[in-house]
């Protein structure tokens, strides 16, 4: 596949997919019955958020070390469980009312700093993750290297705080 249409890919799911979680928040979810409780589902997308930093720690270290196979399979086990985790959310928000924080103080504040600052850098990321995925998969390390000395701590952040936005936020569901 050529660069063009590569990029014209990716330039379509980094708009399409921070468009589809918006709109999310403006749909009002149906009234359906489901053969399980949904609850479930941001524990679970706390779980993949969780593994995720833990593999790209993991395989920031192996990519120091010259373990560049591990690296790889680090790097896109994270991939699939980030894209895992944007299902069980799309599916989760689509299906259910959102759930309001009821901390209070200053704690408020650090939650809302917390949660729009991981939003914000979720929805930049998406498009840094894909270009350094597909630059690494095509073997083209110099450019690879370039872009993810910015995606890695971005992406970083944006798992670990998607752990302690759940943890703030779990006694609330």
């Amino acid at each position: 596949m050529k660069d063009r249409s590569i990029n014209w890919a990716i330039g379509i799911v980094s708009v399409m997919v921070p468009t589809l979680v918006l709109l999310l928040f403006y749909i009002k979810p149906p009234d359906l019955k489901m053969g399980f409780d949904l609850r479930i589902l941001p524990a679970l997308n706390a779980s993949l958020n969780f593994c995720t930093a833990v593999l790209l720690l993991t395989g920031y270290y192996f990519i120091r070390n010259k373990k560049i196979r591990s690296h790889r399979l680090c790097m896109i086990t994270a991939f699939c469980f980030s894209a895992l985790f944007l299902v069980f959310y799309v599916i989760y928000h689509a299906l259910t009312e959102p759930t309001s924080y009821g901390g209070q103080g200053m704690i408020r504040n650090i939650y809302f700093f917390i949660l729009i600052s991981h939003i914000v850098l979720a929805a930049a990321i998406l498009p840094l993750i894909l270009i350094t995925l597909t630059r690494g998969l095509q073997e083209r390390f110099d450019r690879h290297r370039k872009i993810a000395r910015w995606t890695f701590p971005l992406w970083l952040y944006v798992a670990v705080t998607g752990v302690v936005v759940y943890l703030m936020l779990s006694p609330y569901y």
